[in-house]
């Protein structure tokens, strides 16, 4: 077993209500910003053990479709790297 971070980014999928990004998008355009879009993500860190980085990602991706993420309004990203 070799010990891996995977890194899971969820964030609404688009045209889903953002009302944190709105919020943030509106601040920043107050600012003197120009941006087109703004989407907020939560970004989960998980340390786990698996065989290989593929499992490890087959896990995380898992947690996400269980709990991490509601797959009708969320999108995910799951990335993997040695710990």
């Amino acid at each position: 077993m070799t010990a891996y971070t995977a890194t899971v980014t969820v964030r609404l999928k688009r045209g889903v209500l953002d009302p944190e990004a709105e919020t943030t998008k509106r601040a920043l355009e107050r600012l003197g910003f120009e941006l087109e879009d703004l989407r907020s993500a939560d970004r989960f860190e998980i340390d786990l053990e698996a065989d290989d980085a593929d499992a490890a990602a087959e896990r995380a991706g898992e947690m996400a479709e269980r709990l991490l993420a509601n797959p009708t309004i969320h999108d995910y990203e799951v990335t993997v790297a040695d710990r």
